[in-house]
């Protein structure tokens, strides 16, 4: 009998923060830890983000953000879905007062958020909504497009997933929801590679992966240089089973994280 085709399930748009700042030893990113029972990335140390919502296509919304010239709203909308899950899961609103230079102060975030984010949480109220009650532009300008992956065509559960970086607002202060995810930390990309490796911490491939290729730059002008200079190239893995348990990963050399193949244990990646 001849063996049945895989059923190949489609990926689910999605958008990922890489929001850094110049700490004391260095570039520090902030990254959370997934709450144990989600059903995706569980305990996992990962970057803020999720899946597009249909409402992020919005083309009330769309006008509400500044640089899209040339994009069409599939981009746009992954632009939105990450500054809508930086809010939800980062507690940070990459937006600013219409005609504003700035983005919105730490007084105007608390004020904001006191307001609006349980309700965002909860589907009761959507960004379209927050940024006409509150006169908002949502800085789509500076998020800068970082990586593309795609999760391996032999999962169940996959992810069309655009990552952004973005530098951190000095005036607002990150902190996990407290929800889907249970704690954050700013860490320096290189500790979080060494944590993982040291089995302290639960870190994917494709995350330590942009994380190793985050750390090519020792400042966050130096990481925005690298994302602008790079072009993007679309990873979508090829994966062999070994017979270890671990997996062969083959992508692009061209995507720019050092090399086509790697080998890693099983993370569900």
């Amino acid at each position: 009998m001849a063996e049945a085709e895989q059923t190949i399930v489609e990926a689910f748009p999605a958008s990922t923060v890489l929001m850094v700042r110049d700490g004391a030893q260095g570039l520090e990113v902030f990254m959370v830890v997934r709450h144990s029972k989600i059903d995706f990335a569980s305990g996992a140390l990962v970057f803020p983000g999720g899946k597009v919502d249909p409402e992020d296509s919005g083309a009330d919304l769309i006008a509400r953000c500044a640089g899209g010239a040339g994009l069409d709203a599939g981009a746009m909308a992954l632009r939105i879905a990450a500054i809508r899950e930086t809010f939800e899961e980062a507690g940070v609103l990459l937006a600013r007062r219409r005609g504003a230079a700035d983005l919105v102060s730490g007084a105007d975030f608390d004020a904001i958020a006191a307001t609006y984010r349980g309700d965002l949480h909860g589907g009761v109220i959507g960004m379209a909504e927050i940024a006409e009650a509150e006169d908002l532009e949502l800085a789509t300008d500076l998020l800068a497009p970082f990586a593309h992956w795609i999760t391996p065509i032999q999962v169940r559960r996959r992810f069309d997933t655009h990552f952004f970086v973005i530098p951190a607002p000095v005036s607002q202060t990150a902190l996990h929801d407290g929800s889907e995810s249970v704690d954050s930390v700013w860490i320096r990309p290189a500790d979080a590679v060494a944590e993982a490796e040291a089995g302290e911490r639960s870190v994917m491939f494709p995350t330590r992966l942009n994380l190793n290729k985050l750390g090519e730059g020792a400042s966050v002008d130096a990481v925005l240089a690298n994302a602008a200079a790079q072009p993007v190239v679309t990873v979508l893995p090829q994966v062999e089973k070994l017979d270890d348990g671990g997996r062969r990963m083959q992508i692009p050399f061209e995507a720019g994280y050092g090399a086509s193949e790697f080998v890693v244990a099983y993370d569900g990646a």
